[in-house]
């Protein structure tokens, strides 16, 4: 049987479940570590440290997952920066930053100075909750890695798609690798990029046979997989 691609709603059930006592009480700062390790562990996969070894990773209201990954490619070798422009004040957040300053990794405000000192980007600004018009400042943000050449990974959804229709009047990004986490959504059938890969290592086969996921095997100890 093919993947299942997800919608919306179920996609956002599915995060529901995970964290409920049913499915094994996951805590958001679990699955944040285990959806952000397995996209640092997806980056190494196609881009070296040697020849990409700048990494700007672009965060949005509460992009953990990217934060995660920061972090990692930070152990892996890389050189990342963080373009986190709306930080809540949570304290969750406020821990996953203060890792990346302990590190000695940048948190900057000013995105198009950053990116013609890097090469490549992380697209963790918008996730499968994404819905409607794209706001400020993100609405810029978003204009400014359309007219970079610096390759792009995104983080389960492109940014400013949606998550069932794809990239509707081209107002996202088109990355050139795409790593969606639990399952691909919906909108990845649409995605054109060189690379795709899963991540989120932690379905249980019991949960994996009631959303009929049909998830490909992962290989040895890896945390993603490269998707045809």
């Amino acid at each position: 049987m093919s993947l299942r691609y997800l919608g919306q709603t179920l996609a956002q059930q599915i995060d529901v479940e995970l964290m409920s006592p049913t499915a094994g009480c996951f805590s958001i700062d679990q699955l944040m570590e285990l959806a952000g390790f397995s996209v640092a562990q997806a980056i190494t996969k196609v881009y070296s440290k040697e020849k990409f070894p700048r990494v700007l990773v672009c965060v949005g209201n509460n992009g953990g997952d990217g934060l995660v990954c920061a972090r990692h490619l930070h152990h892996f070798g890389y050189k990342p920066s963080v373009f986190y422009p709306k930080q809540p004040n949570k304290l969750l957040y406020q821990n996953l930053t203060n890792q990346l300053r302990n590190l000695d990794i940048s948190l900057i405000n000013n995105i198009e100075d950053q990116l013609n000192n890097s090469d490549l980007v992380v697209d963790g600004i918008f996730g499968f909750s994404f819905s409607g018009s794209i706001r400020a400042p993100f609405d810029e943000v978003i204009k400014t890695l359309k007219s970079s050449t610096i390759p792009i990974v995104s983080i389960d959804i492109p940014s400013g798609w949606n998550v069932e229709k794809g990239n509707i009047d081209n107002a996202g990004l088109e990355p050139e690798m795409l790593v969606s986490l639990t399952a691909p959504k919906m909108a990845a059938k649409f995605f054109k990029g060189k690379h795709h890969f899963l991540g989120g290592r932690f379905i249980s086969p019991a949960m994996e046979k009631k959303y009929e996921l049909n998830l490909p095997e992962y290989p040895g100890s890896d945390q993603c997989i490269r998707l045809n």
